[in-house]
Formats: structure tokens, sequence, C-alpha cells
């Protein structure tokens, strides 16, 4: 069942996802050749508590890590680590997530380390894009089916590896509720968007195959050609005229200029 966020449950959100915006952007200036993921691990960890909240992702399941560092061809859920270090022409995707109060927010993020091939930057500049192109899909009457087309229509075209199996997500209480919302496809009963609605839009592409697989920790998720990947998240709350994007931070310029 998809939830009505009540106005007090919104407001939770709006605080974790702002707690998630600031963390991200107090992460960023660490994200370079030499850090070591289980060092950027640790500062999130540091700072998420220091403002009153939890980190979602923390034995989530049995997740050992705060948040999950992505290096390269991991797609998602990687495990921070002493042992990888970032090096120039790496990317990293940091997906976080944030309890404030009962109530969650999740983002994701993919940063070049150090210069990065054009090849490669492309490969951010459309996920990210894509990201927003779902998102502007999303108003009150508008189904999961039409942020899941105008994903899959803006990847496309460039012959990048769309991520099948994993999907976006509704999120409140829980950090994954109903609805799934895919980054292809049509659903064959595809949620209506109400106001107070909340959710994440996630696209995960690969620069090569689609095809990923899951290494033998259960967690860590590569892609099967080890071509690099690329992941950008929001969460989304449904307004009475259109979306609210609780993760974004004050730097952040989105396509289209709306909030």
């Amino acid at each position: 069942m998809v939830t009505i966020k009540s106005t007090r449950e919104i407001e939770l959100m709006r605080k974790a996802g702002s707690i998630l915006a600031d963390t991200r952007k107090f992460l960023e200036p660490y994200i370079k050749p030499g850090v070591t993921t289980l060092e950027l691990d640790i500062l999130a960890d540091k700072f998420i508590r220091d403002q009153g909240a939890i980190p979602s992702f923390k034995n989530y399941e049995g997740f050992p890590g705060s948040i999950c560092t992505s290096v390269n061809e991991v797609v998602i859920h990687g495990i921070p680590s002493k042992t990888k270090v970032l090096k120039e022409g790496d990317i990293i995707s940091i997906d976080l997530g944030v309890n404030y109060k009962g109530y969650h927010a999740d983002s994701a993020w993919t940063y070049p380390v150090g210069n990065i091939s054009p090849k490669v930057q492309k490969l951010l500049d459309v996920t990210k894009e894509a990201l927003y192109r779902g998102i502007e899909m999303v108003k009150p009457g508008n189904t999961v089916n039409d942020v899941s087309r105008a994903i899959e229509s803006y990847i496309r075209p460039f012959g990048f590896g769309i991520v099948e199996e994993f999907t976006g997500h509704g999120i409140g209480k829980s950090l994954h509720e109903e609805p799934y919302i895919p980054n292809y496809g049509e659903e064959p009963f595809p949620v209506i968007f109400k106001p107070g609605m909340t959710f994440c839009i996630e696209p995960m592409v690969n620069i090569g195959t689609k095809r990923i697989r899951i290494l033998q920790d259960n967690w860590t998720t590569v892609t099967q050609d080890k071509s690099k990947s690329a992941h950008f998240e929001h969460t989304v709350l449904v307004t009475e005229t259109g979306f609210e994007i609780l993760t974004k931070n004050d730097k952040e310029i989105i396509w289209p200029e709306k909030t």
C-alpha cells in the first residue's frame, strides 16, 4: 500500500532530507585521490549523528556501513573498506540514508575522483539528467509509468545500459516502501501520484552492458563487463501542483528550474 504522509510526517522527512543534503555537501571535499572509502564512511556517520539523526543504512538487513561507497564498476551497495583507496580517474557513487526521529530520506550521487575521461563524464551527465527528467514527471494525476518512460527515453539514445534489477521506491517511516519505480518499461497497474506521497527516483546506468552480478558478500553489485556505472537519486514529495525535492542541497542546479 502506498502511504500518504501527514503534515507532521512531511516535516520530519524534510528535516531528514536537509541533514542528508548537508552530509553530501560536507563529504564532497574529501572525495579525492588517496582517501579510503572507510574514511568517507566514518566522516558521514559522525556528521549525521552530530545533527541528531541516525544513518539509515547502518546494520540495515546486515549492511555493515553507514553509507554505500560504490567505485567504478560497482553499481550499488559498495561496502566501505580501509583497503579501497580512491585514485585519479575513479568515479564513486555515494548512497546516503538519514533517519530523523523515525523518518527516512535517501539520496545518491556519483562523483569524479580527479580528472575522468570525456566518455565517463558523459555517463555521469546523462544519468543525472535522467534523474531530473524523471522528477519532472511527478505531479498529481501522473503515474509511475510517466517517470519510467521519461528516464528510459532520455538514456536509450546514448547506448548506455539501464539496470533493471534495482529500482526506485517509496520511503517514509520505512526506508523502502511501495511503490517500486523502475527506470524502464511499463508497470501493468501503475500507481497514480497523489499529494503527500514520498518516494525515491534513482536511475542506475552502466557505460556498457545492463547486466549485473552480486558478489559473494551478498551486497556489492557490479557490472558483468566491469564497465563503470553511475547512480543518482533524490527523495521527492508529491505536492498539490507538482513536486518538492527533499534531498536537494543549496548549491544544486536542477533541470528543469522547478522546486
